[in-house]
């Protein structure tokens, strides 16, 4: 097998899903992952620290990308402006790998009750980092708060547009899906006073 390939990273990915698709998650070894990846199990350990991990891989780097994007508002933003430069900064680092293997990610956590589990644990850190930069920005808790679970549901909303699979044309790029799904959010929290 080959010692070292500059892609390792996506390639580790791109064999996990495809195993787990195939014979399951429970089913699917790091060994076979590797192998599949045409890789050593000690590549995949400087990658991903296990298989689990490859399913909530982008999570610290979506969390980070969405903070950056709320720190980098102007000062006069509103809260819900501020999410929404988040929103802007992490859905244009979205590339078509992220997309391809959206449905495949879904379907595999969908079909494990522990992943669905760190799936939601996800959630709660993205919306923990929208609502710290909120904070900083000085932004009282509560409203940090509403503001951030707003944008971690629009994030996942236009994701999931995007990277759907029976959409026919070009989908587009992400930042246009989560802006949409953002949009449509405030209208409704508008419509709720």
């Amino acid at each position: 097998m080959p010692r070292w390939k500059p892609d390792a990273r996506e390639r580790l990915a791109v064999a996990a899903l495809d195993l787990f698709t195939e014979q399951g998650y429970d089913e699917t070894t790091v060994a076979q992952i590797a192998e599949r990846a045409s890789l050593t199990r000690s590549t995949f350990f400087r990658h991903f620290s296990d298989k689990r991990e490859i399913l909530s891989a982008g999570q610290e780097m979506l969390s980070r990308l969405l903070a950056q994007g709320v720190d980098q508002a102007p000062d006069e933003a509103t809260p819900l402006d501020a999410v929404a430069a988040g929103l802007d900064r992490a859905s244009s680092a979205m590339t078509e790998f992220n997309r391809d293997l959206g449905p495949r990610l879904h379907a595999a956590i969908e079909a494990n009750e522990e992943l669905r589990s760190r799936s939601a644990m996800k959630s709660i850190g993205m919306a923990a980092a929208i609502a710290e930069a909120l904070r900083r920005r000085g932004v009282a808790e509560t409203p940090a708060q509403v503001a951030a679970e707003l944008g971690v549901l629009a994030f996942g909303t236009g994701y999931r547009a995007w990277a759907d699979p029976s959409r026919d044309g070009d989908p587009g790029e992400l930042v246009t899906h989560t802006r949409a799904a953002f949009a449509e959010l405030r209208a409704a929290a508008a419509a709720l006073l």
